[in-house]
């Protein structure tokens, strides 16, 4: 992602995109990337914000717009400190369950975290997911 800083390993070729977003009381760009494998959505967003202060009002926004457009019924929310032990601000992960546009189940796990006005977004989506590929995943994210 273009000026993201982020680093991280995906197991196929990834789509880009962005979009506008109002996270915190602004409109700020979401620059998105991702890519689906054997059934598997791996996907990597990020923002920057005015200000560093607003990255945890943010953060909590985006975590409620993902809850809904999943129709959770499930989650759970805990601290998330990465493999690499880098220290980021507001450092949350979440699994979910829920359930498609189509109705269908599905699982979620994804992480939330900061550093300055920075605020970026790692998320899986699948039938189920297997804690090895969530590990994989979440453990291969780096900022540079």
């Amino acid at each position: 992602m273009q000026g993201a800083g982020l680093k991280a390993l995906l197991p196929c070729k990834p789509d880009h995109g962005n979009r506008p977003q109002h996270l915190a009381g602004q409109t700020v760009e979401m620059q998105m990337l991702g890519c689906e494998a054997a059934g598997v959505l791996f996907a990597l967003s990020h923002v920057e914000l005015e200000h560093p202060t607003q990255a945890f009002e943010a953060q909590q926004q985006w975590q409620t717009a993902m809850l809904s457009n999943m129709q959770a019924s499930t989650s759970q929310v805990q601290p998330w400190t990465p493999k690499a032990g880098a220290a980021f601000s507001t450092a949350q992960q979440l699994a979910a369950q829920g359930r498609r546009q189509d109705g269908s189940p599905m699982m979620a796990r994804a992480v939330w975290f900061a550093r300055g006005a920075h605020v970026y977004h790692a998320v899986i989506y699948a039938d189920h997911i297997l804690p090895e590929v969530a590990e994989t995943f979440f453990s291969g994210i780096e900022l540079q």
